[in-house]
C-alpha cells in the first residue's frame, strides 16, 4: 500500500475541511483551484493548515474519520 496523508484546510468563510489522500500536493492544487470537494469549491480560498502522514492510505482515511468529528474549536487547535 502507498502513503497515505490525513489533511485540514481552512476555507475562505472560515469553517474546516478535512480529508485524506495518497497525494498531498496534488489534492491541495485541486482543491485550490476548485476541482476538489463541494464544501472546498464553495467557500474558496482554502489554506492547507494541518496534515499528517501515515504509512497507509486506510490509516490517513481511518483517521480522517476521526478528526471529521471533531468540534471547530479542536481543529483550530490542530495547528
Amino acid at each position: 500500500m502507498s502513503k497515505g496523508y490525513m489533511y485540514i484546510l481552512e476555507c475562505g468563510n472560515g469553517s474546516y475541511y478535512t480529508g485524506s489522500t495518497k497525494n498531498i500536493k496534488r489534492r491541495l492544487a485541486q482543491h485550490q483551484s476548485g476541482k476538489g470537494a463541494n464544501h472546498t469549491k464553495k467557500y474558496q480560498p482554502v489554506k492547507l493548515v494541518y496534515y499528517e502522514e501515515y504509512q497507509r492510505i486506510d490509516m490517513a482515511f481511518y483517521r480522517e474519520k476521526q478528526v471529521q468529528g471533531w468540534s471547530r474549536k479542536k481543529k483550530r487547535g490542530s495547528n
